[in-house]
């Protein structure tokens, strides 16, 4: 397992940036832009019809991109020597916790260093990107995420025998893989290197999972326990089954916290 840290440029930046800022998108996904970027009018971009807003942002933050395009170069190399430093521990945790060698898998990721505070990632071209202001430590717990649903989804595909195409947002699939990863982050060897570990610290999965309820029951612990109890491909299953039987609550809960 490996990853190589890259400045993919502006212009890629800015393509996945405007995948944020689509009309039919919550707020939960557009408004981190401006928090993170004070030069933008919120108010103002969003009384734009598309195509404008699309050629307001990319002006401002073209502008923003010269000036920080030294400091997410040194970004790329900060966080590969920090991922060199943690990288047996994290192959070796994944191994265990998946029942797979990942010594010889994901040799090939890339992590692109970007503007963009939403970080989105890839499975089948096997990228993903990170906000550049992570701290080398935060970039590795950004990254524990990700590889997680590498992985998850690898050893998914190996059982279910499915498509790529069914993990991306907004499927139960993609739904799930996203609240496992707090329990797989349990690992010793994983939490004690991410700095959003424990909940306390920021958290590794979306905050809306924490209060959410199925039967009366907080999800997270539910799966939790299912996790600790069985072996990786039951749990696939199983945890699958419960999320299909309460999507219902799911779906309303998130819609509701998206906003």
């Amino acid at each position: 397992m490996n990853i190589t840290f890259v400045n993919p440029g502006v212009d890629y930046m800015m393509q996945r940036i405007m995948a944020f800022q689509m009309e039919e998108e919550s707020s939960f996904w557009s408004e981190p832009l401006y928090h993170f970027y004070p030069q933008l009018d919120k108010a103002y971009a969003a009384s734009l019809p598309f195509s404008e807003r699309k050629a307001y942002i990319e002006r401002i933050l073209r502008a923003v991109h010269v000036e920080l395009e030294d400091s997410i170069q040194e970004k790329v190399t900060l966080y590969t020597g920090h991922w060199a430093d943690c990288k047996g521990q994290i192959t070796a945790a994944l191994s265990d916790a998946f029942g797979v060698d990942c010594v010889s898998l994901f040799n090939d990721l890339r992590c692109n260093v970007s503007m963009n505070p939403i970080e989105p990632r890839f499975l089948k071209e096997r990228y993903f990107d990170i906000f550049y202001l992570n701290s080398e430590r935060g970039a590795i717990g950004e990254c524990l995420h990700e590889i997680i649903h590498f992985v998850w989804f690898y050893v998914w595909n190996r059982l279910f025998a499915d498509s790529y195409d069914e993990y991306e947002r907004p499927s139960l699939k993609w739904i799930l893989s996203e609240m496992v990863v707090e329990s797989v982050m349990r690992d010793e060897r994983l939490s004690s290197i991410n700095p959003y570990f424990p909940r306390e610290h920021g958290g590794c999965v979306y905050p809306y999972f924490f209060d959410m309820k199925a039967g009366g029951a907080l999800i997270l612990d539910t799966l939790d326990e299912m996790y600790r109890a069985q072996t990786i491909e039951e749990f696939m299953k199983n945890s699958y089954a419960y999320c299909q039987e309460h999507e219902a609550e799911i779906r309303d809960h998130i819609k509701r916290s998206e906003g």
